[in-house]
């Protein structure tokens, strides 16, 4: 039986690739929305990672199954005790809201995408586009926040946070943004894109990700100042099992993966200039938000082993299904040659 250390990385990695999978078809909305022109570079790219959602869905229902070992609360929370957990929150109704929320998130995606390609038919395509891209924002806030209370913030009945909802949706928006510039990068200088993304794109992205990088810093310390100011032990125990604890190396690798390195780097503007410099920085917000999300899941209560063996077989594991669902609708769509 695996160990809740080592449980934690599947769920992990179902908040990671529903957060790409969803993340895509958001930047398209609001890009299209703030009429950015520079979307037709990246747009295609973007809807693309709609193809992860069929991965997302398997560890969905694998967590699911999982019960008390995806959540630690499961037969050990009375509702009638002061706690912040409703007394609707049990395993069926959790159940049952995930799967019909992210079944509606895929068919108002899967009608975003069907739209986008023929909204330049005529005017009535373009308005019924229009209206789709209107949801989107509202339907990625509101999904995005049920999974971090069901999957992080809630895995501690008795801790709660207002603003967790918004830091976890900025702190994944920030990695998706990295994800698409590595991506972008490598098909470039490989010369896979069968129409190349312009040199530019790259000063553009980095500047979303300084934008994001300053914003998670700001939601995440808003709730760090509170919470120690507060003084509440419910609120503080977890914070300080989590910086303090076992995983305290990966709590401040995180810290300086997510907010110092790319502060320092991306506020000049050589470095958002520079591909590589950039691709660089991306690297490690990636790798700070995948150490943020497991130390957030596993670092409940402060104690747990890191599973090095068992994390890297299950990334591996994921990233080939993942890199072959979306492959192969790159290929589907001729975005990608050969």
């Amino acid at each position: 039986m695996l160990s809740y250390s080592n449980w934690s990385v599947l769920t992990a990695s179902f908040v990671v690739v529903t957060y790409l999978a969803l993340s895509g078809v958001a930047l398209c909305s609001v890009l299209y929305l703030v009429g950015a022109k520079w979307r037709l570079q990246v747009g295609q790219l973007g809807v693309s990672l709609y193809s992860l959602f069929p991965l997302a869905f398997v560890l969905l229902v694998i967590l699911l199954i999982g019960g008390e070992h995806t959540f630690p609360w499961i037969g050990h929370v009375s509702h009638g005790e002061n706690v912040h957990m409703p007394g609707w929150y049990t395993l069926p109704l959790l159940a049952a809201r995930e799967v019909i929320g992210m079944l509606t998130i895929m068919f108002v995606w899967r009608t975003f995408i069907k739209r986008q390609a023929v909204m330049d038919r005529s005017e009535e395509d373009r308005a019924k586009f229009h209206h789709v891209a209107c949801w989107v924002p509202f339907f990625t806030v509101l999904y995005a926040t049920m999974v971090a209370w069901d999957f992080e913030m809630t895995l501690k009945p008795s801790w709660h946070s207002a603003i967790y909802g918004m830091q976890n949706l900025v702190s994944n928006f920030g990695m998706f943004l990295s994800f698409l510039v590595i991506w972008i990068y490598v098909l470039n200088t490989r010369d896979r894109l069968v129409k190349r993304v312009d040199e530019f794109i790259y000063n553009y992205m980095a500047q979303m990700m300084l934008a994001f990088t300053l914003l998670w810093m700001y939601t995440f310390f808003a709730q760090y100042l509170t919470i120690w100011y507060g003084n509440l032990g419910d609120e503080r125990d977890r914070i300080d099992a989590m910086q303090n604890g076992d995983f305290s190396v990966l709590w401040w690798s995180m810290i300086a993966l997510k907010f110092v390195i790319p502060f320092v780097s991306l506020c000049f503007p050589v470095t958002r200039h520079s591909p590589k410099a950039t691709v660089a920085v991306a690297a490690g917000i990636i790798v700070g938000t995948l150490l943020e999300r497991f130390v957030w899941i596993a670092g409940v209560n402060g104690t747990g082993s890191i599973p090095v063996l068992w994390g890297g077989l299950v990334s591996i594991g994921v990233i080939m299904v993942g890199y072959q669902l979306v492959r192969s609708t790159m290929v589907r769509n001729q975005l990608i040659k050969g």
